[in-house]
């Protein structure tokens, strides 16, 4: 894409644009623009001072681009009427005009580049903050690509204009008045022509633009086609090659970047023959203004230095025009990008109840956790937990079974406080009998061990202390002994240090779980919730590791779900969860249930 067509480009967008701001506008609209930038001039603000020189810089770079234009004009004019006294000074003037508009080119791109990653930044760690505080069933709403794109793509895309916006609109205002009324101050029938063409070629390429974003449409939806497919393949990799079914899918990718091909062609060739139609109106506008220099020369008018710094003029002013209406689709851009990182802010919070932290030295005497009347909902109309009590002591193991999709992870994300009932009380109940309802400062309380894969990218060290920061390498190592993992990490290559990939890539899924098991151990909490976690393990290893979980600290409460008979008949409470309800066995139906597994 040349230059030409760079611009024209931004012309186009520019005009668009502007039909959405007055639709915008006539449809009450325009105020959420305004709340949008609002919220984006509240980072602004932040680094107005740096914003100021950033401006005075750029004004200062075009005039010296002016000056420079200037004077190439009278050196031009000097050297083509061999008057050669005031020859040095111009070229002094000229050169030295030239640098400095390079120097302060660089210091604003230098500049620019800077405050963008401290705001970036800025908004990043806010926006992590808000969203890893936000609501448990809001922020799920939420898929997780879509929260990385707004994070990534979106904040990216108001760092990028929170800084450069109000500046570029007063560099871009100033140069195209600036370089206007130079070209006015000799000719102003050729200020006319140079300020006429700008518009004129907008206003002629408006048809073809509904075709552009049509074609641009396109290419974008079949890229992100594509790219799942991709993505998707290289994910499921291991289950690919065990299929045996490696040609299937490269079949599928050459098919997929067939279709890509037509259309990036066909999009292709349409940007061809609209760069060429523009090209000529564009050339048309030039060769006037040329025939115009030319004619003026002819009757000795003008000098063939005014004819230079009309034609370079002519071209700056109409690059001016374009920077001026470009400003308009990155306003709209912001605006929209803008709105998309709101909706996360504005997504409600997690209760915090402070008074938790009343507890904490009641910690060493272990915790109840204790549901009454518990109902719950994810969607309304269709119940998940209704009418329900569970409890669970200090020095208890308490199972938590039944059919898959029934409600046990509902019910420990109602323990964690993830969510809360609708009707009941979840509540964590201390030795001196006071209760607290569970809530994100309850959350301190509890050793978690999620189903599935929980291992990161890293050391096991590193993997370990995400729970406990300041615990120790032996620490870590009496927890691995708990969890009956130090037997294999100890004949790793640099034991705790060894390196892991993502998703315990290296390890077995037993060995991954037991890693699970100690960073819970490390944790050292009152109350261990484990959801699914020694299913990877054989019977004795699981029965190993909870007793050692148990004898660790006395007054441990530990909560699993499961489907093993063995871990039932370690628990002093069995809880069955089925069509909503959760259900405490007795003795006789936990041990029936234990033969039936």
């Amino acid at each position: 894409m040349d230059e030409n067509e760079k611009e024209q480009g931004k012309q186009n967008l520019g005009f668009e644009s502007l039909d959405v701001l007055i639709a915008r506008w006539k449809d009450g609209t325009f105020s959420e623009i305004i709340d949008d930038w609002k919220w984006i001039f509240s980072y602004s603000k932040r680094y107005k001072w740096a914003i100021v020189f950033y401006t005075l810089l750029g004004i200062f770079s075009t005039s010296m681009g002016l000056v420079s234009s200037v004077a190439s004009k009278y050196l031009i004019d000097i050297i083509t009427g061999y008057k050669t006294s005031k020859l040095a000074i111009l070229i002094i003037i000229m050169v030295g005009s030239s640098l400095f508009s390079l120097l302060f080119s660089s210091m604003i791109s230098r500049i620019s580049a800077k405050l963008g990653i401290y705001i970036n930044n800025d908004i990043q760690a806010d926006i992590f903050d808000k969203i890893v505080d936000a609501d448990w069933l809001e922020i799920n709403k939420y898929s997780n690509g879509d929260v990385l794109n707004r994070f990534n793509g979106d904040i990216g895309t108001v760092s990028g204009n929170a800084i450069s916006w109000l500046p570029t609109i007063v560099i871009a205002i100033y140069n195209f008045i600036a370089t206007f009324f130079v070209i006015l101050h000799y000719d102003w029938i050729m200020a006319v022509i140079a300020l006429g063409s700008a518009p004129f070629m907008l206003l002629m390429s408006r048809f073809m633009i509904k075709k552009q974003r049509e074609y641009g449409k396109k290419v974008r939806e079949m890229s992100s086609k594509l790219m799942t497919f991709e993505v998707e393949a290289f994910y499921n990799f291991d289950t690919i090659k065990s299929f045996g079914i490696a040609p299937y899918y490269s079949r599928m990718m050459r098919w997929w970047q067939s279709k890509f091909k037509d259309i990036s062609l066909e999009y292709n060739m349409f940007s061809i023959k609209t760069n060429i139609v523009l090209s000529i109106m564009g050339t048309m506008v030039q060769f006037i203004a040329f025939g115009y220099c030319l004619f003026r020369l002819w009757t000795r008018d003008i000098t063939y230095g005014t004819m230079t710094l009309f034609l370079q003029q002519r071209s700056n002013l109409s690059g001016a025009f374009s920077n001026v209406v470009s400003i308009i689709p990155s306003f709209l851009n912001s605006s929209v990008s803008a709105h998309r990182i709101r909706e996360l802010v504005e997504l409600p919070k997690e209760v915090h109840i402070q008074e938790s932290t009343e507890l904490d030295p009641l910690a060493e005497n272990g915790f109840e956790v204790r549901m009454r009347d518990v109902n719950f909902s994810y969607v309304e109309g269709t119940r998940v937990i209704t009418d329900s009590a569970f409890q669970a002591k200090p020095g208890e193991i308490v199972a938590l079974v039944g059919p898959s999709g029934e409600g046990k992870t509902t019910m420990i994300r109602l323990i964690l406080g993830l969510i809360r009932p609708e009707k009941g009380d979840a509540v964590i109940v201390a030795s001196n009998g006071q209760e607290i309802t569970m809530n994100a400062e309850t959350r301190h309380f509890f050793a978690y061990v999620p189903q599935g894969n929980t291992i990161l990218s890293g050391t096991i060290a590193e993997n370990m202390r995400m729970v406990r920061e300041d615990a120790t390498d032996e620490e870590i190592i009496e927890a691995l002994r708990i969890a009956c993992a130090w037997d294999f990490v100890e004949k790793m290559p640099e034991n705790i240090h060894s390196n892991v990939g993502e998703r315990g890539r290296g390890l077995s899924e037993g060995q991954a779980q037991r890693i699970s098991i100690a960073r819970a151990v490390l944790r050292d909490a009152p109350v261990l919730l484990l959801d699914e976690a020694t299913s990877a393990l054989d019977v004795t290893t699981e029965r190993r590791v909870l007793r050692n979980i148990v004898e660790q600290k006395p007054n441990k409460t530990c909560i699993v779900t499961t489907h093993r008979p063995s871990v039932l008949n370690l628990c002093q409470r069995v809880y069955r969860v089925m069509e909503t309800k959760v259900t405490e066995l007795d003795e006789e139906e936990s041990s029936r249930m234990a033969m039936d597994f």
